[in-house]
């Protein structure tokens, strides 16, 4: 699947070139093309990670980097079908670069983690809520950095002219959103570990757990401190960042010093 994952790579970088076009053009034109770039993109980006995931017999590979890969494409997906409603165009290079980056990786390092889904369904359930969680806070993590630069611009009076850059109102507003229905999922996808999951707890599994409930207590305490008390700003953007940073260490942090670090 090497010719695959090439071609994705291909189609998101014209993705990212036409995304910029459309970032600095003083007119909405060219968006026919960047969709269609990153349709054949999407398509084979999610070609490339099925096959790396179902590539063994005996299970299914979900090593650290065939889910990173996998978040990507989730977050590009989410990403392309929003960016309209959300006028989030000037996110789309970031977030094709990071896909592109992460396919490539994941084709180039081969790692292995695996899993039996089949015998285990509840475990879909559980793993699917929790990566469309993590997707959709990391979303929102990138509409507060957003949000930061947009602020940092205007108490320095230096004002952004690009056409596609959206008002800071916006960007606050479509911040909250992304961070309510993220904490939502984060709220089913805790339920279900603890619903289905008898090992939640167990050594060695516990610090996912933990993370992802402290993560979720700092995106509820984010939207508790908004709605009474009228947080804004710095503190928003820096408890957003914080919870994003705190639920990557409970999704990647022991796997990446299994399976990069010890490996």
């Amino acid at each position: 699947m090497i010719v695959i994952s090439v071609l994705a790579l291909a189609f998101y970088l014209l993705a990212i070139i036409a995304s910029l076009h459309l970032l600095l053009s003083a007119k909405p034109v060219g968006q026919v093309s960047l969709f269609a770039c990153v349709g054949l993109a999407l398509t084979a980006h999610g070609m490339a990670v099925g096959s790396e995931v179902l590539a063994t017999h005996s299970g299914q590979n979900l090593s650290m980097l065939n889910v990173a890969s996998l978040v990507s494409l989730i977050i590009s997906c989410f990403m392309t079908c929003v960016t309209r409603r959300f006028n989030g165009w000037i996110l789309l290079p970031v977030v094709y670069s990071f896909s592109a980056l992460l396919l490539a990786a994941s084709a180039l390092i081969p790692g292995r983690y695996i899993t039996h889904l089949e015998a285990h369904p509840q475990l879909l359930l559980h793993i699917g809520l929790a990566l469309m969680a993590y997707s959709v806070l990391m979303i929102a993590c990138l509409f507060a950095l957003q949000l930061a630069c947009l602020d940092r611009q205007l108490k320095s009076r230096k004002i952004s002219h690009l056409p596609a850059m959206p008002p800071l109102m916006t960007v606050e507003k479509r911040l909250f959103q992304l961070i309510s229905a993220g904490l939502l999922l984060l709220t089913l996808s805790i339920a279900s570990g603890l619903f289905f999951l008898e090992d939640m707890f167990a050594q060695g599994k516990s610090h996912k757990a933990i993370l992802s409930i402290l993560a979720w207590c700092v995106y509820a305490l984010l939207l508790w401190g908004h709605h009474t008390r009228g947080w804004r700003g710095r503190k928003v953007i820096m408890l957003s960042l914080i919870g994003s940073f705190i639920l990557t260490l409970a999704y990647f942090g022991s796997r990446f010093v299994k399976e990069v670090l010890l490996s």
